[in-house]
């Protein structure tokens, strides 16, 4: 979340940043708040002060032998006061904080101001949007035709936007998941993690997913448990609380999980196929960096991802995110988008995105500087790659007239053959 001593210090530079979002955010409110818990505060204290100087009065005239029945009552009513107002100032702090809570973080300067993603801008491509001389067919007939995935059955055992992968569909799968932590771990330098595929609050809270987001969130009743949206949530958490050392960072870390997400608000959007599913795999990368190294390691996690879909072939292009269209917790935000010739456009396969000190100020993950300081980490992330779409993607494009799929080369050695 955003650091109270800088709403404080810079209250209109933080308004306008917030404005280049959404001209509705402002952090006017916060204020508002902070100034009474602080007269609160400020009351507490001098009554505290006065409590203390009456308590040595009291010390002083039981030794003379004085009455101390008025002033102790006067020490008693303080007291009352004080527990009254400090009641009212933890009141406060947890106003405060919920509304810290809502507000997103602040774009970096180098985002570009937009009012919607028609204002994104496309930075560059990469290979070219694959041409055919014949009747292509989309993603969703061919896995049908080929017996690769089995929505009817999906939806049977679950519910709509659930899929069963089956035989060489399943192989693929598990193909593009192992060539993702292969590539990232031998030669990006990635730790790999296997967390768990469930999150507790605080954990959600962490990175952002909560209180904001909770209709997105699938949760187990009465436990405090929500099913991931994604890896970032719990990799990123792993040092929540902690305070590592700077000779420690950058940390990178990868992690296969599946991922669950309800998919509020994107009714009859992408109805059919695999490119929004509320359950799919992802391969994440993650890194906690110092703020010096944090705008290099975006683009080196971004192009991690971009290496992703060069070495598979894959047409693609880089989109930088303007201000209104980045994500609740990010400053800023590479979104790569991958060409689907059913949809004639690029879609999105991975958001490439730097947080700043907004995450780790939530999930309190600091580090100790050579010189004993300690300073909350930078969190930046991004996809390496979604595997559902990753999967359909190479299912279009590298469909061939004959009606068989050519595997990308990378990928053989784990399918063992070099078509489908």
């Amino acid at each position: 979340m955003l650091d109270i001593k800088i709403i404080r210090e810079n209250p209109e530079k933080i308004n306008e940043l917030l404005k280049r979002r959404n001209e509705e955010l402002s952090i006017d409110k916060v204020l508002e708040i902070d100034a009474e818990r602080r007269k609160i505060q400020t009351k507490a204290d001098e009554l505290r002060a006065k409590r203390k100087s009456e308590s040595q009065k009291i010390g002083i005239m039981k030794k003379k032998g004085e009455d101390t029945d008025r002033i102790q009552e006067e020490v008693r009513q303080l007291g009352d006061e004080i527990k009254e107002l400090e009641e009212k100032q933890i009141e406060f702090d947890n106003e405060q904080k919920n509304l810290l809570l809502h507000i997103p973080n602040i774009p970096d300067e180098t985002t570009p101001i937009g009012k919607s993603e028609d204002d994104n801008q496309t930075i560059s491509k990469w290979g070219e949007p694959t041409k055919f001389n014949f009747e292509n067919k989309a993603h969703w007939d061919l896995c049908e035709e080929k017996h690769l995935v089995d929505f009817e059955r999906g939806v049977k055992l679950s519910q709509s936007r659930f899929t069963l992968y089956r035989g060489k569909g399943a192989k693929l799968e598990r193909a593009i998941i192992q060539f993702f932590l292969d590539l990232h771990t031998e030669e990006h330098g990635y730790e790999e993690i296997l967390p768990p595929f469930m999150a507790n609050g605080a954990t959600m809270t962490g990175t952002g997913q909560l209180p904001k987001f909770k209709e997105d969130m699938y949760k187990c009743v009465d436990e405090d448990l929500y099913l991931i949206p994604t890896a970032e949530v719990p990799v990123t958490n792993i040092y929540a609380g902690e305070i590592l050392n700077e000779e420690d960072l950058p940390k990178y870390m990868t992690a296969y999980t599946p991922c669950f997400r309800r998919e509020a608000g994107s009714a009859g959007k992408d109805t059919r196929g695999l490119i929004r599913v509320h359950q799919f795999n992802k391969v994440e990368m993650v890194k906690l960096t110092t703020p010096e190294t944090s705008a290099e390691e975006h683009e080196k996690l971004t192009r991690n991802a971009e290496r992703c879909l060069e070495l598979l072939g894959l047409p693609y292009r880089r989109v930088l995110l303007c201000s209104a269209d980045i994500g609740f917790s990010a400053n800023k935000c590479y979104d790569l988008e991958v060409w689907m010739p059913s949809y004639n456009t690029y879609k999105e396969i991975s958001s490439c995105s730097n947080y700043g000190d907004y995450q780790a100020r939530r999930a309190n993950i600091r580090y100790r500087t050579k010189e004993g300081k300690l300073q909350l980490v930078h969190t930046i992330n991004g996809s390496g790659l979604a595997v559902g779409r990753t999967f359909a993607a190479i299912v279009e494009n590298f469909q061939q007239e004959d009606g068989t799929i050519i595997i990308p080369e990378v990928l053989r050695k784990y399918m063992g053959t070099d078509r489908i």
